[in-house]
Formats: structure tokens, C-alpha cells, sequence
């Protein structure tokens, strides 16, 4: 069966993709011979399992670019692959969707088509016994002056078998800007100071020199020990904290007090204070 699924991630147009990406698990047989008529029309398609449990899908159309992929250690977790695999479905069918809408559109008003394109590659950032904790870049083009990227991030509950973007392992983003909020803003400032070359101005009104909360940022959780999170990441996407020139921060921090206090009641043994 994941052979399977990965085999209907390879249809186009023809295969005719649902948005909300539902369809993978449940093939029939003759399903999974429409993929594989439908796949050669692509002009370049590549799906891999590799032997280790990563998996990853590259393909190219006249229309689009799209790639994904996850590390093994998400895709040794039947329920955690599975997962990925339907988000991964749900993000190519909306560039489907997107950039036909697109290349139409473009035909109409007689302006030449540049190709959409998403890339999503998950990573690991920390294996714990009881947790496993990613992050993903996301870039993506979507016909303008140049692309963007962000980021996203996951963890994975051992026992529970469940997935939580690392946010919800907090009380509130409100109650961890309590917890690192100025220590995050002196961080930012001294990296802001680094690329341009000069401090941030103090008072300074500008939109690029104000402090960022956390709800603004993708929260990772990290682990120095290896055996509870012990660390805090934050990233913070391009025009967010600066112009798209500076491109992304990422900063990080130790699990302290303050942050432990920050997390829900029901997380708490998976972290651990190093100060």
C-alpha cells in the first residue's frame, strides 16, 4: 500500500488530484493503473523510498516544480509517514490547481507563464525516546519578481502517536513571549546589527527595527541532552523581522525556568531546565 500511494503522488492532470489530498490511502487497483498512464505525461517525475525509511518525490510539468521529503525517522513511524504523505498531497494538489489557474490566465492577457513551484524538505531537529521533533523550509515561486520560503514545524508523540506543531506544547505564544520575549528581541537586534552593519536605532519607528513576537515565528524545540527538549529555536521568515534581502533569522535559546513555566502542565516532563 505505500508503494501504492507513492505511485498516485506521481499523477498530473489527468489523474485529476483532489485538494484536500484524501484519495492516496485508498487506491483501487485501477486507480493506480490511471497513475501510471497518467505519470507519463510529466516531463520529468521521480518518487523514492529509501531503504532506510526517507522518502522523497521530485517532478516537473509545464506547469509546475514540485518536490518533498522527509527524513527516515518520520518515515519508520507508519502513522507519522502517513501523515506527511497526505500533506504532501494536499500541497501538490493546490499547486495543481494554482498553477493552471495561472498559465490560463496568462494566456488570456498574453503574458508569457514562468512555472510555479513549492519545495518542502522536513528535517530532524531532535530523536528523543518519547518524541521525535522536525522542521521543515518551504520555498515557493509563484510567478513574481523572485520566490519566498518559510518554515513549519512538528512534533511527533511516541506514546500518544499523534503530531503537534511545537506551539501547542506551550501554554500560549503569549506565554512564551513572557518566557523569551526581550531575551529574543536583543538576539534579533544583534543579528540585524551584523548584516547591516550598524545598530538598530533606538525609538526607531520602521517597521524592520520593532521587536517580533512569537506568534510571528515557527517555534522549534531542541534537545543538547538528548533525552528531554532542552532548547528553544525560533524562525522567523523573510519581511517579517527585515526585508526579503536579509533574508530568515533563526535564533535559539535554552530551556530556562521562565520556559518551563510557559509549557502546559501535561508537557512538562518532556522538558527539562538547564539554568
Amino acid at each position: 500500500m505505500r508503494q501504492t500511494v507513492w505511485l498516485l503522488m506521481l499523477t498530473l492532470a489527468a489523474c485529476d488530484s483532489s485538494p484536500n489530498g484524501q484519495a492516496g490511502g485508498e487506491a483501487t487497483a485501477a486507480a493506480v493503473s490511471s497513475a501510471s498512464a497518467a505519470a507519463s505525461a510529466s516531463a520529468s517525475a521521480s518518487a523514492s523510498i529509501g531503504p532506510d525509511g526517507a522518502r522523497s518525490l521530485s517532478e516537473e510539468t509545464d506547469e509546475f516544480l514540485f518536490s518533498y521529503a522527509y527524513p527516515a525517522a518520520a518515515g519508520n513511524i507508519p502513522e507519522l509517514a502517513a501523515l506527511l504523505d497526505r500533506r504532501l498531497e494536499q500541497s501538490r494538489g493546490a499547486l495543481v490547481q494554482e498553477a493552471a489557474e495561472a498559465r490560463r490566465a496568462a494566456r488570456a492577457d498574453g503574458f508569457p507563464y514562468n512555472k510555479h513551484s513549492v519545495e518542502t524538505r522536513w528535517e530532524v531537529v531532535t530523536d528523543l525516546p518519547g518524541w521525535l521533533s522536525l522542521s521543515a523550509e518551504i520555498e515557493s515561486y509563484g510567478g513574481g519578481a523572485h520566490g519566498n520560503y518559510g518554515f513549519d514545524s512538528l512534533v511527533w508523540d511516541k506514546q500518544g502517536a499523534r503530531a503537534l506543531p511545537a506551539i501547542d506544547l506551550f501554554a500560549s505564544a503569549e506565554a512564551l513571549d513572557e518566557a523569551i520575549g526581550e531575551t529574543m528581541c536583543r538576539a534579533l537586534n544583534a543579528e540585524r546589527a551584523k548584516r547591516r552593519g550598524e545598530p538598530v536605532p533606538e525609538g526607531s519607528d520602521d517597521q524592520f527595527d520593532q521587536c517580533v513576537g512569537v506568534a510571528e515565528t515557527t517555534v522549534l524545540v531542541g534537545s543538547a541532552g538528548r533525552r528531554k527538549f532542552d532548547r528553544i529555536g525560533v524562525q522567523i521568515g523573510p519581511y517579517v523581522a527585515g526585508p526579503y534581502a536579509e533574508g530568515a533569522f533563526e535564533l535559539s535559546f535554552p530551556v530556562n525556568r521562565a520556559v518551563l513555566a510557559a509549557v502546559k502542565p501535561e508537557f512538562r516532563d518532556a522538558f527539562v531546565a538547564r539554568n
